[in-house]
């Protein structure tokens, strides 16, 4: 489905808003892209973005949370709404008619009351959620791991935030947050499928015409990056869970193509590597890597999971794998391969507005650029390998950072 065009303007106060048209679309999507998210915290309000993505659905000065959930059920919407690291953004696609409703929807939530009573209430929500939390494994050797490797750098800061934070989170600490963080000149509003321009600019420009823009922005800090092995051990925890961390590229960096690459011929879910070597046998039931491009930095991103009693032979197969792709580099055939099962990917979640509103919204709000399904495609698999041997060359395995999660006992 190739766009028609990419729209892109700046209202006065500040607001961002892209769009990108696709005439014959049979839906339309809409999505609020707010530049806020775990790294944007201090350590007393730890898990304020993520609390205040679920106030959002409470209410606003024309809804009540029942009315919210009502209407987006009457448009017949799939919506939702997300928090990660950098970012926090709340969606939505319907049929293409009702696109100015959930346009008012949306930019209505962006505004909400968050009543005393609704705040107490959901604050319960999120400590049963972190609870909840504590009993996978999976999720938290990363929240452990996250937090060892990346250190004083914010990206290591837990999106759940504690039950310390949360428990003491006060109300007036969230508004000064949403002032401060939803500014209007750090929101992108982006738009895909089937819309009129001039009608969408007109009708948000009104309204959010008492919308302020305040100058929010975002630190760039190093990173030192931890290494070696880092091993936590719980009696109720019955397999050994590894998170694995290496320095990579930012999202603004050129190479992040073949990060993304390399990242697939290693440790793609299937077919990999990293999959022959440890899945296949039956050393590991899961072993992955991935690569997370950040605003500022990137990070190669591995993870394992195996019996105890496989522990060590596993996490030493695992590096191993790293070291002989640093050592030998990659093949042709593997790579060319991985270039084409990105592609294919990203080429499937462009087949609706949807799929391209997360795709081109996310990339524009870290970068400020475009680029098209057409301009992506042709990035990936126009990226030689050279470029994955170059990345290779400055042997980011060799500092490598472990964070194992197991039974008593586990020793690696």
């Amino acid at each position: 489905m190739s766009p028609e065009a990419f729209h892109c303007t700046t209202l006065d106060n500040g607001l961002t808003i892209i769009g990108e048209h696709h005439p014959r679309a049979q839906s339309f999507a809409a999505g609020y892209f707010v530049t806020t998210g775990a790294r944007d915290e201090e350590a007393e309000i730890a898990g304020v973005s993520h609390f205040l993505e679920h106030m959002l659905f409470k209410g606003t000065e024309r809804r009540s949370a029942e009315a919210i959930n009502r209407e987006f059920d009457e448009l017949g919407a799939n919506y939702n709404a997300f928090t990660g690291d950098e970012r926090t953004v709340y969606y939505g696609a319907v049929l293409p008619e009702r696109g100015s409703e959930l346009l008012d929807l949306l930019t209505d939530m962006m505004r909400p009351v968050l009543r005393e009573e609704d705040f107490a209430m959901e604050k319960q929500v999120i400590l049963e959620e972190i609870a909840m939390y504590e009993d996978r494994p999976s999720f938290k050797v990363f929240e452990a791991g996250n937090r060892l490797y990346y250190g004083a750098h914010p990206l290591g800061n837990p999106i759940l935030g504690g039950p310390e934070s949360i428990g003491a989170l006060k109300r007036e600490q969230m508004l000064d947050y949403h002032e401060r963080r939803y500014a209007a000149d750090n929101l992108i509003l982006a738009v895909a499928g089937r819309y009129g321009w001039d009608e969408v600019v007109s009708q948000i420009k009104v309204a959010t015409r008492h919308w302020q823009a305040k100058g929010a922005a975002r630190r760039p800090l190093p990173l030192s990056g931890a290494q070696g092995v880092e091993v936590l051990t719980r009696s109720n925890v019955k397999r050994m869970y590894a998170a694995a961390y290496a320095p990579g590229v930012s999202v603004k960096d050129p190479r992040r193509y073949a990060a993304a690459i390399l990242a697939s011929c290693v440790g793609d879910e299937l077919g990999s590597r990293l999959y022959w070597a440890l899945v296949d046998p039956g050393l590991a039931e899961s072993a992955t890597l991935s690569h997370d491009a950040a605003d500022d930095l990137g990070t190669f991103v591995g993870y394992l999971s195996t019996a105890p009693e496989q522990a060590q032979e596993a996490l030493k197969r695992f590096r191993q794998v790293l070291m002989e792709v640093q050592d030998s580099g990659l093949n042709e055939a593997e790579w060319r391969r991985a270039q084409r099962k990105l592609a294919t990917g990203l080429t499937i979640r462009a087949e609706t507005p949807f799929g391209r509103l997360m795709s081109f919204g996310t990339y524009y709000q870290a970068t400020g650029e475009y680029l098209s399904i057409r301009e992506s495609v042709d990035h990936l698999l126009g990226t030689p390998l050279e470029a994955g041997q170059a990345l290779l060359k400055s042997r980011p395995f060799d500092r490598l950072f472990v964070t194992a999660l197991g039974p008593d006992g586990l020793t690696l």
